[in-house]
């Protein structure tokens, strides 16, 4: 397929191909270009002229570029198509994909999409997979696979191989299931090439094959498949019946979605957004841990009241509230950052929990270290107080270890009561640690200068 590069020209020609309806520019021009490419243009049109363009293309493309699309942006798209429309690119898809667009349907279209698709098996397939939640096992799995019987014979496997491949766009391995269709292994396409057409699958397949319960969390999924570096898994009931498989591109669909809401989680944002929505709905999605950063800094604010007489006997101390709280704050998102992400992959935290402790304050010491002596020669040469020089290094110097050890507990306790530790990394920990900070700083300065 051709690939070429999307600039805003290119953009500014289709919009105005589209306009004049100048169908043979647009299959010129895109006929050949990759699905994704496609994609990458429909963004940047309205859904009129996306559709346009789409009625143009073959359904085999159409197809690939609506499986593409982010829902949110598929959901308006297909309000302009008709179930007809829908079911015709419905019957070219994988069936995990087919029901990923049909959830986003009224009941009305599903039904009438479902009733329209042409071939028997791929409805009776959706179906199945519609009564799955989206967010587990089941609702990731395809039904389309490549499976034989244990008592086949390896000229019969090798055709059943060539009926299946049909409706199975990539091949990663051949399951194996018993009579009652459990799986109990796998076997390789070069294994049955190599071998004899008479001989039987039982004697040539291997036993060494993971698979997943339909009814895992997603998150299961994606830890599974990164563990043994899997490009496709399958998908069993409770009894091990063999129901379907995951392969490796929804996997990276999930862990983009975990990464996207981790990220948001980290940055005070409460739910999933898009550039796109609603006004109402990006404002609400942000203003909850605004407020608790507010209701943080007025706290902070009216603790620093209860030094407003020490601030008053010496000026210079509040020159370095910002820094205290920063240094603060930047360090407990340091810790706490690298605790979700090991808590994000289910790594075993609490085996080695004082290994891990011990570790976290060398790395907290160090780093106190050098901040705190980097400090002190900075605020000497130029305030030329040793005294004050000496407050600042070491009340620095306490409240990065504290925030090491905040930043790195935080997570694993809200983990355990079941929150999601993402949320300690916002501003939980930087308020806590302005109020702790605040504290250490003036305790150190009330020591030293007797105040």
């Amino acid at each position: 397929m051709q690939q070429l590069e999307i600039t805003r020209d290119f953009i500014e020609q289709v919009e105005q191909a589209i306009e004049r309806k100048d169908s043979e520019f647009i299959l010129s021009t895109m006929g050949d270009m990759h699905p994704a490419d496609i994609t990458t243009v429909l963004y940047e049109l309205d859904a009129n002229e996306s559709k346009y363009v789409m009625d143009l293309l073959p359904p085999e493309i159409g197809a690939e570029i609506l499986s593409d699309l982010d829902y949110d942006i598929r959901e308006d798209f297909l309000d302009y198509f008709t179930s007809a429309e829908i079911a015709r690119y419905i019957n070219l898809m994988h069936s995990d994909d087919a029901v990923d667009i049909l959830n986003e349907q009224s009941v009305q279209t599903r039904e009438e999409v479902i009733a329209l698709i042409e071939n028997e098996e791929k409805a009776k397939d959706i179906l199945d997979l519609l009564h799955y939640e989206e967010d587990c096992a089941g609702g990731l799995m395809a039904k389309e696979l490549i499976k034989v019987n244990l008592n086949w014979r390896v000229r019969q496997c090798i055709e059943e191989i060539r009926r299946q491949a049909e409706d199975v766009s990539r091949i990663y391995t051949v399951y194996v299931v018993d009579n009652r269709d459990i799986l109990v292994g796998r076997v390789s396409v070069k294994a049955l090439l190599l071998s004899r057409d008479d001989k039987l699958v039982k004697d040539i397949y291997s036993e060494d094959v993971i698979s997943i319960e339909s009814f895992r969390d997603e998150n299961e999924v994606v830890t599974v498949m990164q563990k043994y570096d899997l490009e496709a898994i399958p998908v069993v009931n409770i009894q091990g019946r063999l129901l379907g498989r995951i392969t490796i591109d929804d996997v990276v669909d999930v862990m983009q979605e975990q990464a996207e809401l981790s990220r948001q989680l980290m940055t005070g944002i409460s739910e999933n957004v898009e550039e796109d929505d609603s006004v109402f709905r990006i404002s609400r999605s942000r203003l909850p841990w605004l407020i608790i950063g507010m209701v943080g800094g007025l706290l902070a604010a009216h603790f620093m009241g209860f030094f407003e007489n020490d601030i008053a006997i010496l000026p210079a101390l509040a020159l370095f509230v910002p820094l205290i709280t920063a240094t603060g704050g930047n360090v407990g998102i340091q810790s706490s950052s690298i605790i979700i992400q090991t808590l994000s992959s289910n790594a075993v935290m609490f085996e080695n929990f004082a290994q891990r402790i011990f570790k976290m304050i060398l790395v907290a010491l160090l780093n106190a270290l050098i901040i705190s002596i980097l400090v002190f020669c900075f605020t000497y040469l130029f305030r030329n107080d040793f005294t004050l020089s000496l407050v600042v290094s070491l009340a620095l110097f306490s409240v990065v270890m504290l925030a090491s050890l905040m930043g790195t507990v935080t997570p694993m306790v809200l983990d355990k009561f079941g929150i999601n530790p993402a949320v300690a990394a916002g501003p939980f920990i930087t308020t806590a640690n302005d109020l702790l900070g605040l504290t250490i700083y003036f305790g150190v300065a009330h020591l030293l200068y007797s105040l």
